[in-house]
């Protein structure tokens, strides 16, 4: 026990600040996706391509590593709602600064604040939903906090490419109404009782990163899953609009916001729906259907299909879903219970690594042999990750399932 006096937590959560929250969650993850389909036409007035595009979305993942890793214990010292604010604010400023975009570091300097609210959200606002759900949804709360993550990114698209097909000023109307619902999370954060017995003068610490020696094995296959699920992601939201446009010949960002959204939409579903399914089959079933969803977007991209690529998008968030949930809870089984944010804040920075690194290789490869070879090439990469994951799963269930002598 520490010899400082404290700030005791607030008790008794009550439904609206548990409905704060979770519209908090939301809203912040939805505005890291908004600019999703305007790459299109940020590409076409300001005369970048692929590859830039690129590096723009991939500078986000930056941004939500180095959060995790600068601010990831932050909210457990100083509490979780002035980390919320603090996420927020980051959020806004990420909003104003696509709102007067003008050159591209503009856009890189959005998509890093963007990245940084993100990544303080991912950690304090997961808890703080589950720390703050009534009795009565205590149980239900982390697939709540799921719910409000992934539906979030996956509503960022579908909003932007509405207003931007359907509205005026399609690069200005989603930050407007970004910026809208922004105000309403900021009137809910502050009213939102702390969840965190505060210590004053506590000190600050970076999150380390490390994997106890022993658990390796199990945070192998589960993180070459997850980077597999998560590159997929990191193709819709960033080269896919290009491929909507210059291989399906479809110029309309609303159907490239909801193409992006199925994706999402289905990932989001599956965790919930999957939660209490075995870890292990479960981890090879959500590997396997992955496969499956890269080959029919692989045939999407040779045949110009969109049926395929859709189903595609459906059959990739499943298998995205699962394998990415189940490994986290394989790895967080196998954690001591002393060690479990480190290792659970390294298995995050893997996955977010799969939407920064491979999606700007994918942008350079399309540059040099074309945006069809590039995508084709890019989701047998993810198949045969994948596969691997599969495989070293199966190894080690049949090896635990072994009678030993």
């Amino acid at each position: 026990m520490s010899d400082r006096a404290s700030t005791p937590a607030s008790p008794a959560p009550t439904g609206a600040s548990f409905a704060a929250a979770v519209y908090a969650f939301a809203v912040i993850m939805l505005g890291t996706t908004l600019p999703t389909p305007l790459y299109a036409i940020y590409g076409e007035e300001l005369g970048f391509g692929v590859t830039t595009t690129t590096v723009i979305f991939a500078v986000y993942a930056a941004g939500v590593i180095a959060a995790l890793i600068g601010f990831g214990r932050w909210s457990d010292v100083i509490g979780r709602r002035k980390m919320l604010i603090a996420g927020a604010i980051l959020s806004a400023i990420s909003a104003v600064v696509f709102l007067t975009a003008g050159p591209v570091w503009q856009l890189l300097l959005g998509r890093v604040l963007s990245g940084l609210s993100a990544g303080i959200y991912a950690g304090a606002a997961t808890t703080a939903v589950i720390e703050l759900a009534p009795a009565s949804w205590r149980g239900r709360a982390p697939a709540v906090a799921t719910a409000a993550n992934i539906g979030g990114l996956g509503l960022g698209p579908l909003i932007a490419g509405l207003l931007a097909e359907y509205a005026p000023s399609p690069l200005h109307t989603p930050f407007v109404l970004d910026l809208a619902l922004l105000i309403l999370v900021f009137i809910g954060i502050w009213r939102l009782p702390e969840t965190v017995d505060v210590t004053p003068g506590a000190r600050l610490s970076v999150q380390r990163l490390s994997v106890p020696a022993d658990i390796r094995g199990v945070f192998v296959r589960a993180s070459i899953a997850a980077f597999a699920g998560f590159a997929v992601m990191g193709t819709f939201t960033g080269v896919m609009p290009s491929f909507v446009t210059n291989i399906l010949g479809i110029d309309d960002h609303a159907f490239t916001g909801f193409l992006v959204f199925v994706l999402f939409a289905s990932s989001a579903v599956t965790q919930i729906v999957v939660r209490r399914m075995p870890t292990e089959p479960a981890l090879i079933a959500g590997c396997a259907i992955l496969i499956l969803g890269t080959g029919l977007s692989i045939l999407g991209l040779v045949a110009a299909s969109t049926p395929a690529l859709l189903g595609g998008a459906v059959i990739c968030g499943v298998g995205q879903g699962m394998s990415f949930s189940k490994g986290l809870a394989s790895v967080v089984a196998a954690t001591p219970a002393g060690r479990k944010a480190e290792v659970t804040s390294t298995y995050f920075v893997v996955a977010y690594v799969a939407i920064s690194i491979p999606i700007v290789g994918q942008g350079i490869t399309a540059q040099h042999w074309g945006l069809r070879p590039a995508g084709i090439a890019f989701n047998i990469g993810v198949a045969v990750l994948a596969l691997i994951a599969l495989v070293l799963t199966i190894v080690s269930v049949r090896n635990l399932a072994r009678p030993t002598r």
